[in-house]
C-alpha cells in the first residue's frame, strides 16, 4: 500500500503538474519583464530630456518661412472716421533654397543628440503688380518691410543681409508682426508708391542657421524649389511634401523638392492673420538611426519567447532522459535570461547597441552553459541548450537590425521553430497516452 509520502512524491514529479507550475511561473516572470521595459522607457525619456536641453542651448529644430513682403494698411469702416489696420503679405513668385547641413554629435552626460550648422542660400523675386489696391485698403508702401520666419533666433549664426534690387539691407530682430510666424528677422524696405511699376523684386539672402534634430521650409513661393545636402547618412524626410529626388548613401544624402502654389493650402497674397504657411512645411530630420533604447525595448518584448523556448528544451530533455531538473533551476534560468535585457540596456548607453548585444549575449550564454554543465550529466544536453540560445540570440539580433521585413521574418522564424518542435515531439512520442 502506497504511503502518503510516496503519493506526494509522485504528485510532485508529475510532468503535467510541473508544466502547469512552469506556465504559472512564466506568467509571474512577466512582472520583471514589464519593470525592465519601464526602466528602458525611463532612460529613453531621460535621453529625450537631454536632447531638448542641448537643443535649448544650441538651437531648437528650425522651420524657415519666407522671405515675405509685408505692407501695413488701413481702411475706413464707418462714417465717423473709424478705421481698421492690417498687413498685406505678398509671397515670392519664385523661391529657391540651397542648403548644406553640417551635422555634429553633442553629449550631455551619457546621452547624445545630433545638432547641425547650416549654410542656406535663398534667392527669388517678388511681383507686386496688381496688389496696389487690394481689398480697398490704403497701403503704406513707405512702411513696407520683408520678414523671414525662423523657429529659434538663437540659431542665426551669421550676419544676415538681404540683397534686393540694388539695395543691401541688414537684418533687425523680430518678425515685425505675428500674422505668419512668432519669431524671425525683418528687413526695412520702404517703397515709393509712385514707382511701383518699376519695382525690381529680385532678392538673395545668405543665412547661417544652427538647429537640432530637423530643418524644414515653408513653400511660400508660387514655385518653391529646395535642395539640401549633408554628410548625415540617416535622414528622415518629413512634412507635407516628399522630395522629388533624393539620394541617400553611407557618405550622406542629397534631396530636392519642387512645390507649386497649387499644392499648398494658402494663396499668394492675403491680409491679416488668415493662414499659417508653416503648416505646409517640409524638410528633413537628422535621426539617430535605430536608437539603442528603441532596440533594447524591442528586444525586451521577446523576453517571454526566450523563456518559453528554453523551458520547452529543458522539458524535452527531461522527457527524453532520466535526468530531472528541479523547478527552482527553471527559475534561475529564467532570471538569467531576464537579466540579459537589463544588462543590454546598461551597456548600450556606453558602448552602443551592437557591441552591448554581443557582450550581453555572450555573458548570458556562457553563464547558462556553465550552469547546465554542472547541473546536467550528459554533454549533448548542454550543447543543445547552448546551441538553442545562440541561434535565438542571433535570430533576434537580425530581427532588430531589419526594418521593413522584421515582422515577416519573425513570423516565418517562429513558424519554422514551432514546426521543428512538433516534429520532435511526434517523432520521439514524448507524451504517451
Amino acid at each position: 500500500m502506497e504511503t502518503g509520502t510516496e503519493k506526494q512524491e509522485k504528485w510532485y514529479e508529475s510532468m503535467t503538474v510541473k508544466m502547469v507550475l512552469l506556465a504559472v511561473m512564466g506568467l509571474m516572470l512577466l512582472i520583471p519583464l514589464v519593470l525592465i521595459n519601464e526602466v528602458i522607457g525611463e532612460r529613453s525619456a531621460n535621453a529625450e530630456t537631454a536632447r531638448k536641453e542641448i537643443g535649448a542651448l544650441w538651437a531648437a529644430a528650425q522651420t524657415v518661412t519666407g522671405p515675405v513682403l509685408n505692407v501695413p494698411g488701413t481702411k475706413v469702416v464707418a462714417n465717423d472716421g473709424s478705421y481698421v489696420t492690417t498687413t498685406m503679405h505678398i509671397l515670392p513668385d519664385v523661391l529657391k533654397v540651397n542648403g548644406m547641413l553640417a551635422p555634429e554629435i553633442r553629449y550631455r552626460g551619457i546621452y547624445e543628440t545630433v545638432v547641425y550648422d547650416s549654410d542656406i542660400k535663398i534667392t527669388g523675386n517678388f511681383i507686386i503688380a496688381g496688389y496696389e489696391h487690394l481689398n480697398d485698403y490704403i497701403w503704406q508702401w513707405d512702411k513696407a518691410y520683408i520678414s523671414l520666419g525662423v523657429s529659434d533666433n538663437k540659431g542665426i549664426s551669421d550676419k544676415a543681409e538681404l540683397t534686393i534690387g540694388d539695395a543691401v539691407i541688414g537684418a533687425i530682430p523680430g518678425a515685425g508682426q505675428t500674422d505668419l510666424f512668432e519669431k524671425g528677422i525683418s528687413f526695412p524696405f520702404p517703397l515709393d508708391p509712385e514707382n511701383l511699376g518699376s519695382f525690381n523684386g529680385d532678392f538673395s539672402l545668405s543665412l547661417g542657421l544652427r538647429g537640432s534634430g530637423s530643418v524644414s521650409f515653408s513653400p511660400v513661393g508660387r514655385t518653391t524649389e529646395v535642395a539640401l545636402s549633408s554628410e548625415w547618412d540617416a535622414p528622415k524626410f518629413t512634412g507635407n511634401f516628399l522630395p522629388a529626388t533624393r539620394d541617400v548613401k553611407d557618405t550622406g544624402f542629397t534631396a530636392s523638392w519642387v512645390v507649386t502654389h497649387l499644392n499648398r493650402s494658402f494663396p499668394q497674397v492675403w491680409e491679416g492673420k488668415r493662414y499659417a504657411p508653416a503648416d505646409d512645411a517640409f524638410g528633413v530630420d537628422l535621426i539617430m538611426e535605430a536608437d539603442h533604447y528603441t532596440k533594447a525595448e524591442r528586444s525586451a518584448k521577446y523576453g517571454v519567447l526566450f523563456i518559453a523556448l528554453t523551458f520547452l528544451v529543458l522539458i524535452i530533455i527531461e522527457l527524453r532522459s532520466s535526468q530531472r531538473i528541479h523547478i527552482f533551476y527553471y527559475l534561475l534560468v529564467a532570471l538569467a535570461l531576464i537579466m540579459f535585457f537589463s544588462l543590454l540596456t546598461a551597456l548600450s548607453e556606453h558602448i552602443g547597441f551592437n557591441p552591448a548585444y554581443l557582450l550581453s549575449a555572450a555573458a548570458t550564454i556562457s553563464l547558462l552553459t556553465f550552469f547546465f554543465r554542472s547541473l546536467l550529466d550528459k554533454k549533448w544536453m548542454v550543447l543543445l541548450i547552448s546551441g538553442l540560445l545562440t541561434v535565438l540570440y542571433v535570430f533576434i539580433f537580425f530581427l532588430l537590425a531589419m526594418k521593413d521585413y522584421a515582422f515577416l521574418v519573425g513570423n516565418i522564424g517562429l513558424f519554422v521553430l514551432l514546426a521543428a518542435l512538433m516534429l520532435v515531439s511526434a517523432k520521439y512520442k514524448l507524451f504517451k497516452a
